[in-house]
């Protein structure tokens, strides 16, 4: 795998601005050298393993390689989860197999089958992407959460969690109650959810949609 190109003057202003570095129009009183000490800092924070969770009771071997885990008539609202996954310093890694599994719109697992659950190996640009339904509450869990476990060779299994910062359970305040109850292991585990109206046609519902990178260690 090729390593990455160091980027040039340009890119590391845009860098930058976009993590709040850098106020746009104030970069001019700014080194080069001193973009790139706070780039490479804003990488290492980036670039940091992705934080474990518990494994759970619920999980199953054997799950299918299914990108499809929402079928029409599924109560639920409906969700797409993509992400990549890397390693520390920001490449894609190769191999990877990401399994994720997740309750019903009621708050159950699927113990005898595989409903709502996947195991997925990115695709040629390290792209994972799954099509389901926000899971539901349960009295052992309160807060909505996706179960994960990652493999890659070279690399340490990670099994982790993601959870959501429109979740009630989070009081409108995912920031102040991530630890809430101590349900998440790490701040960085609630995601932010992007919500797109739907189309004119019933295969265009209205949906949410999370992004979860994930960030391997090297074995």
């Amino acid at each position: 795998m090729s390593q990455p190109s160091k980027p040039n003057r340009r890119e590391m202003l845009e860098l930058a601005i976009s993590r709040g570095l850098l106020v746009a129009g104030s970069a001019s009183i700014l080194s080069q050298q001193q973009l790139l000490a706070d780039w490479q800092a804003a990488e290492a924070q980036s670039n940091k393993p992705t934080s474990a969770e518990v494994l759970g009771p619920f999980y199953r071997k054997g799950a299918p390689d299914q990108p499809n885990l929402r079928v029409p008539g599924d109560p639920g609202f409906p969700l797409k989860v993509v992400g990549r996954v890397l390693n520390t310093k920001g490449q894609l890694v190769e191999g990877a197999r990401v399994e994720l599994w997740h309750a019903d719109h009621g708050g159950l697992y699927d113990t005898k089958g595989y409903k709502y659950r996947a195991s997925l190996a990115p695709d040629a640009k390290g792209i994972y992407s799954v099509d389901t339904v926000m899971p539901g509450h349960y009295a052992d869990r309160p807060a909505q959460h996706i179960h994960y476990l990652i493999s890659a060779p070279g690399h340490k299994t990670l099994i982790t969690q993601a959870y959501f910062a429109t979740d009630p359970f989070f009081e409108g305040n995912p920031d102040k109650n991530w630890n809430k109850r101590g349900i998440a292991a790490n701040k960085e585990l609630v995601l932010p959810v992007k919500l797109f109206e739907g189309g004119s046609k019933p295969s265009d519902p209205a949906r949410a949609e999370i992004t979860f990178d994930i960030v391997l260690e090297k074995a």
